[in-house]
């Protein structure tokens, strides 16, 4: 297997563009939260004058705001690199979480655990977040079950093919429970499907980190042989990459990253699909950079849509989900036009 070690004549390059990601991660992190309908003053908050029970400031930090973007960040995070790479394995351009059916499985377990009432927890994991995880699992394993390796390979076409069956396959069913349902579980299923952070807590943000953070990490050690998959499944081959063996576990844990995150803040569209080609424009198209680069612009863009969800029509809240399609669209399309 073929390591991240980079040549030195571009390690500088590497380390440099990363930094400059990392830190407008870390400005985007430090002052959203400090963006509201209502105003805080940060010193009082981080100095704790008074109970913490009766600190207003600190409780709107640190309560209310502060995990909710910690969640939009490890979202943003995970759902940019589950693009990135599905853009490389399927050597497709529209490729994107939702093509191979994990958000529609996942919209299918939660939409059906809303249906059957189900209020038990697991771990802290209610039954609508485990219905949700299951069912990105579900969809992920048809997908593989029906795309054996030929060749030496998995055919990225039939891969594509079965992933929009599977994704149309879920739609459908959860457009079935959805129909079948009463008008308050026909409300908290148009809620959930439109995607938000607005209920979190720390514990929520830690549960899900180990899982996206072990598959970034796995997906990062793939990442040079990625980036020969791209070029072509017989380039990569020649080169002593065993082609199918790394298709199926990037697949495997991009999809699971996907899961993960989508069960806890529902089906958050665009975000794999834009913020990948976004870095691309301006770092490039090597694996080895564009996905920690995915991963750091990735949670900086969901951090700021959920700033705006919050805020621009106060105290009414915007599912984020609708912000991320409304600016990552025109946006998008203006960087087409303009690298074109």
């Amino acid at each position: 297997m073929h390591s991240l070690t980079l040549p030195a004549m571009s390690r500088k390059r590497y380390l440099a563009t990363l930094g400059k990601f990392l830190l407008f991660l870390a400005i985007v992190l430090t002052f959203s939260p400090l963006i509201g309908p209502t105003r805080i003053d940060l010193l009082k908050a981080l100095a704790g004058t008074g109970a913490f029970a009766d600190n207003v400031d600190a409780n709107i930090l640190f309560v209310a705001r502060l995990p909710r973007e910690l969640l939009a960040a490890v979202t943003g995070a995970a759902l940019a690199v589950a693009g990135c790479v599905f853009q490389a394995l399927l050597r497709n351009d529209l490729a994107a979480p939702i093509t191979l059916g994990v958000a529609s499985g996942a919209a299918f377990g939660a939409v059906l655990a809303i249906a059957l009432g189900g209020t038990f927890s697991v771990f802290g994991f209610s039954a609508v977040t485990l219905g949700a995880f299951f069912g990105a699992v579900s969809a992920v394993s048809l997908v593989l079950g029906l795309s054996r390796a030929r060749h030496g390979e998995m055919p990225t076409a039939f891969m594509l093919l079965a992933g929009v069956t599977v994704n149309f396959f879920f739609a459908a069913l959860v457009m079935l429970v959805h129909y079948l349902s009463d008008f308050v579980q026909s409300y908290r299923i148009v809620r959930w499907l439109m995607g938000g952070l607005d209920i979190t807590d720390y514990q929520t943000v830690l549960s899900i980190c180990p899982a996206v953070f072990l598959g970034i990490g796995a997906l990062m050690y793939f990442a040079r042989d990625l980036n020969l998959i791209s070029a072509g499944a017989s380039t990569a081959m020649s080169r002593g990459v065993d082609v199918a063996r790394v298709q199926k576990l990037s697949l495997i844990a991009a999809s699971l990253i996907t899961g993960a995150v989508v069960a806890v803040s529902g089906p958050i569209g665009f975000v794999g699909l834009v913020v990948p080609h976004i870095v691309r424009l301006m770092v490039g198209s090597d694996q080895r950079l564009l996905i920690p680069a995915s991963m750091l612009f990735g949670a900086a863009f969901l951090v700021l849509c959920d700033t705006v969800a919050r805020t621009v029509i106060a105290p009414t809240e915007i599912p984020v989900g609708v912000i991320t399609s409304t600016l990552g669209g025109p946006f998008f399309l203006w960087l087409l036009t303009r690298q074109r």
